[in-house]
């Protein structure tokens, strides 16, 4: 099968280098612009325009494809969609590539054009194309050494910086978020690397059900915590929140404008709800993926740190 990979950065790589080298699928990368380092490894870049008036150009450069994997979003990624389906694309699946969809608030300041493109899928699924939401909670590398961007994973998100997202693990911080039972929040997890085995695999599924869940590992915040301690040999300094601190963070945020702060403060508060918590893994059970556990994960991560 010919696959599509929407995106050039950390993951989109990740899981175009795990199709390449577990599957026999070939890949195409569809970028914006040429990426020629790309190319030294043996992959096909097809530069691409996601403008509407440039539709009908997309969807001939998706002829023979059966499968796109989106790591896009917003208005480019609705473009991708319309294009797949004229092309006569069989499968899609958008950049979800966090918790599950039904988790989420309306409206969602984290949404970043998701909700739409779930909804255009729905209307193209009636007409035979089939969907899929590959459901992966938290990647790992949230907590590397630089944080995601140290991966090029969520260039665009303004949260993907080392101590953005719960443990600062170079300044030995942490932030707890309670759920409304005054518990601290479950997370599943998952590697980036892992999601891109996970994702090759699902290609050669029969069946695309509309959500694929995978996880590496699942815990409580102050476990999360625990695990950090024990890689850096250090205690970390804790703050705890409730909902009311978590409200009073964004509303402090707001009323200074500081949009970075807003985005910390929103991502904690979904943490809290369980927006990145899942308990059946389908995907783990159906695919022969052995995922990397959290503190393993952490361990190698941090060992030159």
């Amino acid at each position: 099968m010919r696959v599509a990979i929407a995106g050039s950065n950390g993951l989109a790589c990740l899981i175009a280098d795990a199709i390449t080298t577990n599957t026999y699928h070939q890949i195409i990368i569809l970028s914006r612009a040429p990426k020629p380092q790309l190319a030294a490894r043996g992959w096909q870049v097809v530069v691409v325009n996601y403008e509407e008036s440039h539709r009908q150009e997309l969807a001939f450069k998706l002829a023979g494809v059966g499968t796109v994997i989106s790591v896009i979003s917003g208005p480019a990624q609705i473009g991708l969609i319309d294009a797949a389906a004229q092309a006569g694309v069989r499968r899609f699946a958008p950049a979800e590539f966090e918790g599950p969809a039904a988790l989420r608030p309306h409206p969602d300041a984290l949404d970043r054009g998701k909700r739409n493109a779930l909804e255009r899928l729905r209307y193209y699924q009636t007409r035979g194309m089939q969907y899929t939401s590959f459901v992966c909670g938290v990647l790992y590398e949230r907590f590397a050494p630089g944080g995601m961007y140290a991966s090029r994973i969520g260039l665009r998100s303004g949260i993907g910086a080392e101590g953005d997202y719960l443990l600062n693990i170079t300044q030995n911080k942490a932030k707890i978020p309670l759920g409304a039972n005054g518990q601290p929040a479950n997370i599943s997890m998952t590697s980036a690397e892992d999601v891109g085995k996970f994702v090759a695999a699902a290609i050669s599924l029969p069946q695309w059900p509309p959500e694929l869940r995978m996880r590496g590992d699942r815990m409580d915040c102050s476990r999360l915590v625990q695990i950090a301690e024990i890689v850096r040999g250090a205690p970390f300094e804790k703050d705890r929140y409730n909902t009311q601190s978590m409200q009073s963070a964004y509303q402090l945020a707001r009323s200074s404008g500081e949009i970075q702060e807003q985005l910390r403060a929103i991502t904690l508060i979904a943490t809290a709800s369980g927006r990145y918590d899942f308990v059946t893994p389908n995907l783990n059970t159906m695919v022969n993926v052995a995922p990397t556990r959290f503190q393993a994960w952490l361990l190698e991560a941090w060992k030159d740190h």
